[in-house]
């Protein structure tokens, strides 16, 4: 049996260095929703409903015209659609919020 010590090393590392990746970026993903839009500025608000929009249509893309949709993908997707629109009519309501 052949095998490759410095292999074996970097695959325990490289299983070590994603878990405390993802440690850190969960933690960084907390921190970040502290803060929130505390300078209630539309201009962010407002490239993230067009970035909402953009992620919409590739939703419909891999929901509708994938070559081949399973009934996972179906339900997915259309959670995912549901979750864009709920997050697009938020966005609309406190961009208006702000500049009114």
């Amino acid at each position: 049996m052949l095998s490759s010590v410095p292999l074996q090393m970097l695959v325990y590392l490289s299983g070590a260095y994603h878990a405390f990746y993802f440690l850190a970026t969960l933690l960084l993903l907390v921190y970040k929703s502290t803060k929130g839009n505390l300078t209630e500025a539309e201009g962010p608000l407002a490239v993230s409903l067009l970035l909402t929009g953009i992620t919409a249509l590739l939703s419909t893309y891999f929901l509708r015209w994938q070559t081949l949709v399973l009934w996972v993908d179906t339900a997915l997707g259309a959670t995912r659609l549901a979750l864009h629109g709920l997050e697009a009519v938020l966005q609309v309501v406190t961009i208006a919020a702000f500049v009114s």
